[in-house]
Order: structure tokens, then sequence, then C-alpha cells
């Protein structure tokens, strides 16, 4: 998609009326943790915080990341896990998960945490009513790396994904290694052998294979299904997705065995086969009890490239094989594999097929339900965040104005996060001024003069022609699309 070089950043909508209005963190590229009000008014940066991701405690706190090991030796490795308090002071850290002793580099302990974490008493780090996460106290679950060889995957060395649950004095008391569960995943053949040949290798540390890239992890909390008795989802139980992989599963906490999974083949059943390839996942979690959607699993499905498959011409080493050039938020029944809502290009009102990808980020990203049945969604690479309403209203846009300095054009935003005004009893309600959508046709920077009326006029018969051709084409598209939808396939 060609962007534009000059675009609007900060807030450009904003319906008080609809939206579930609070504070929202994200990570300013370079900076560290944002937290802006819902006209976009910065109210606090926590300076050099890294966002991966940065989550906000009730008080004032945030759980997040410091220090990044060279890219020399590790791949997304942060160092320290970390909660601060307002002013920024370190009340809280885990470090101790490998003792590092990098060439060049000053020896220390590393936690080699990377993508996501959890505290004790909300299962997925957003706002849930009646269930706060601990702040002087507690468990808190940590996604992070080990290196490993295992054959049965491939002879190369492995950065392997690990779930660690530490105590509040930082010592480890459980842990789950993903390459453990390796012929739990589903491979087929021809996808164990890439695997085995090219376990997707990154030149960082002499060579090491990131065949997982697993980028989010959460306990399935109190839930419907196991009060009904199904063994499968209880509450201990972690829900975590592959972004190379293109899978999303949970395991029992007691097992460690997979117990639910869909993916990495969509062809297996007509349930699979509507649901269509979910590719390169991120932060896929259950929707927690006391908030709308209770129970189903919410996944940002970013399209973009990923898989593992024969090779081809677009995949010579049979990586990165399944490709989509739009993303998708899903909403999940986990019982009957059924979509009960979704927001896709077609809800974002884009012209399918030619504008699907204005909807698009393939890589980063999320989606968290808000209390009012809102969902509010990370569109990272092109770091907008968006508030939809259950009828894919558009209520709030934000668009990030910060780049990295070595990118300047890179406006990323990993994850964001809403949370009510109450918990930053540091800082008095802000005012909430609506803001009306802007019509694209009258936007001008100071200085240019209005276009688009006078020669409109004149050529409007054959423009009017040509859209109504255009929509007749559009029509005839998504009619083919659903029938064979209807016939089982997949796209």
């Amino acid at each position: 998609m060609a962007c534009p070089t000059v675009f609007p950043t900060g807030v450009t909508i904003y319906n008080p009326e609809k939206c579930y209005n609070g504070y929202t963190l994200f990570n300013a590229p370079d900076l560290g943790a944002v937290l802006i009000d819902m006209n976009g008014g910065e109210v606090k940066l926590w300076s050099k915080l890294r966002g991966f991701p940065n989550k906000l405690l009730k008080g004032g706190y945030v759980l997040g990341s410091l220090g990044e090991r060279s890219d020399k030796y590790g791949y997304q490795d942060m160092t320290d896990v970390v909660q601060v308090d307002w002013d920024g002071n370190v009340v809280w850290k885990f470090d101790k998960h490998e003792f590092i002793e990098d060439v060049g580099e000053t020896p220390q302990w590393m936690a080699r945490q990377h993508h996501d974490f959890q505290r004790e008493g909300n299962p997925v780090g957003y706002y849930v009513p009646e269930m706060e996460c601990k702040t002087d106290g507690g468990t808190t679950l940590v996604l992070c790396h080990e290196n490993l060889v295992n054959k049965q995957i491939s002879d190369k060395n492995l950065c392997d994904d690990v779930f660690l649950e530490v105590d509040w004095e930082g010592n480890i008391i459980w842990q789950w290694h993903a390459n453990e569960h390796f012929k739990e995943i589903g491979f087929d053949e021809v996808q164990k052998n890439v695997l085995a040949r090219d376990p997707n290798m990154h030149d960082c540390g002499g060579g090491m294979g990131d065949w997982l890239h697993i980028n989010c992890m959460s306990e399935l909390g109190p839930n419907k299904w196991y009060d009904k008795g199904d063994e499968r989802f209880h509450p201990k139980n972690i829900i975590f997705d592959s972004r190379e992989a293109n899978f999303v599963a949970i395991i029992s906490k007691e097992t460690g065995n997979i117990v639910w999974k869909i993916g990495p083949d969509f062809s297996t059943s007509k349930e699979l086969r509507r649901i269509g390839n979910i590719v390169g996942p991120h932060l896929s979690h259950m929707i927690p009890k006391g908030l709308p959607g209770n129970g189903n699993i919410l996944i940002f499905d970013n399209g973009g490239w990923a898989g593992y498959g024969a090779p081809s011409t677009n995949s010579k080493r049979g990586l990165k094989v399944t490709h989509r050039d739009y993303s998708r938020v899903l909403e999940i029944n986990p019982i009957t594999l059924q979509i009960v809502w979704q927001y896709t290009p077609k809800e974002a009102g884009l012209v399918i097929p030619f504008s699907s990808n204005h909807f698009y980020s393939p890589l980063i990203s999320g989606a968290q339900r808000l209390p009012n049945g809102n969902t509010l969604i990370t569109v990272g690479m092109s770091g907008r965040l968006m508030e939809v309403t259950r009828s894919c209203e558009l209520v709030w846009e934000y668009i990030s104005p910060y780049c990295y300095m070595a990118y300047p054009t890179l406006n990323e935003v990993y994850r964001a996060y809403r949370y009510p005004y109450d918990y930053v009893p540091q800082l008095e309600k802000p005012e909430e001024v609506a803001i009306a959508k802007v019509e694209i046709k009258n936007f001008r920077v100071p200085g240019a003069k209005p276009c688009g009326t006078a020669l409109a006029t004149e050529i409007a018969g054959t423009w009017e022609y040509t859209m109504e051709q255009a929509d007749n084409f559009c029509v005839q598209a998504e009619e083919a699309e659903e029938e064979e939808f209807d016939d089982g396939l997949s796209f």
C-alpha cells in the first residue's frame, strides 16, 4: 500500500457517548510508556520503559520491560521485567532466569523476556471488572527464551519459547518448554522436513531458529465452559499462539499437554475451513468473565506471511508459505468454532479486494474487549489505535506521532490497552471533547487551495458510470467469495 508522506496524528475521531472512556497506555518508540486521555492529551511518560508490552496496574503502577540484550547474541531478549510506580521507581524486578556472558558484554542475569507477561489477579493484563492485578505480591507469568537443540525438530540451535511462573521474590516455581510438545502441534511430514532444514533461522548468536515465535500467553481465568464441566478450559490453563506456525493452543497447567488447538492445518473440518487460515496471529486470549463475549477467543489475525509448507516460487525454503494482504479481528466460540463477531476490511467499509490492505498490520498488534462491548484494536505497524462498537462503527481513532530515531517513518505500536480513570488516582478526570470525523475531500494543509470541485462537475457523467461498473464488479466478487465458502473452501 502506498502511504501519504503527510497525515494527521493524535486523535482523529472521538464520540464520547459511544466510547468506553478512560486512559490508553502504549509504547512510544525510543521514548517509553505513554499514557493519553481520550482526546490524545499526553498525561504521563514513563521514560525508557520498553513496551513489550506495557500494562497499567491500579494505583498508577506500570508493568513493563527494561534493557535489551545485544542483537549480536539474542533475539528480542529483554533483560528485566519490572514494575514501576508513578514516579518511575522500580518496586519489583525479575531477571534471574539465565546468567549471560556474551563476548565483549558485561556478564549479567537476564530474564530473556519477550512479548508478554501476566500478574496474578487478572488473567489478561487489561481491565476486567473485579479482577485487579496484584501490586504488592503474587506470582507473575513471564514469556521467555531459551536456546537448545532438539533433534526431533532440527539439529540447528533453537530459540525456544518457555513459560515461567515466578513468585514475588523472583523464584521460578513452574515452567513449560515449547519444544517438549513438538509432536502435539500437528505438523505434517512436509512441515517437519522444512523445520529440520531451516527452523526460521536468524543470524544472531551464531544462528538460532525462532521456530514458533510465541507472542502471547495468558491464563483462561474463570469461564462458563469450565463451569459446565469442560476440563480443557480450567481457569489455570494457558492459551498462546504461534506467529510463525499459524496456530492457537491451550495447554493444561497441570500436565503441560495441549488440550485445545486450531491450526496449523485449517482444512481438517468444515468449521476450520469457514474460519480460514489464521496467519501470523497476535494476542490470542479468552475474553474474561465479566466482559461481553466472555468465554470466546479473541484473536488479531494479522495476515502477512507465516507458516511452514512445501517450497514454491513464493517461498524457496518452505518458510512463510501462507500469505494474506489484510488483517482480521476474530471472536471465536471455542466449542463450536463459529465466528461470533469479526472486524475485517468488509466491516471497515473498504472496497474488497481493491482497498482491503487499508486494514492491515502484518506484524505485532492486538485487540482488547472493553466493558461496554466495544473492542480496542491496535493496528500496530501503522501506529493506529481504534475503538469500534459491536456493530463495527468507528468511535475513536488515534494515530501515534512517534517514530524510531533510526526509522523516521516507522510509528509502530506493539500493543495498547485502555483502563478506567480511577486506575490513576494521581490525576483529575480529564475533560472529554467530541471530535467529529473530518471529510477527507475538504481536508487541506495551510496554503493548499480547494480542489476536486469544478473538474468533478465537468466529468460527472463519466465518473458516475465508471464507479457503477466498479461497484458491480465488487458485488460479483463478494458473491463468488460467499459461494466458495459455502463449498467449504478457504482463502
